[in-house]
């Protein structure tokens, strides 16, 4: 798998910015078949950083509606949680 298909896009919330100012975690959604080593290597090839340690978990499933009658399924995903050494930013979530 390429560097750039593990990298999905990146997560900004609330949550997820709070963790960037406290700890230096950032937040991405990664392809479902990628695991810890590969989201490592992207990270710090794609942007230039140091990775200290990554976290990965699979988003289960929900369901949702759109109007009264409507439901629809939404799938399953993954999301990683990547900290960075001290110093060190990912100016995608900075807002450059």
């Amino acid at each position: 798998m390429h560097i750039y298909e593990i990298l999905k896009r990146p997560i900004i919330t609330e949550k997820s910015q709070d963790q960037v100012d406290l700890f230096g975690q950032y937040t991405f959604e990664v392809d479902r078949r990628a695991n810890k080593h590969q989201v490592k290597e992207a990270i710090e090839e794609i942007f230039d950083v140091t990775v200290l340690s990554v976290n990965v978990m699979t988003v289960p499933p929900k369901r949702g509606r759109h109007g009264n009658r409507i439901v629809v399924k939404k799938p399953k995903w993954k999301k990683a949680v990547v900290t960075l050494a001290p110093g060190a930013t990912i100016s995608v979530f900075e807002g450059a």
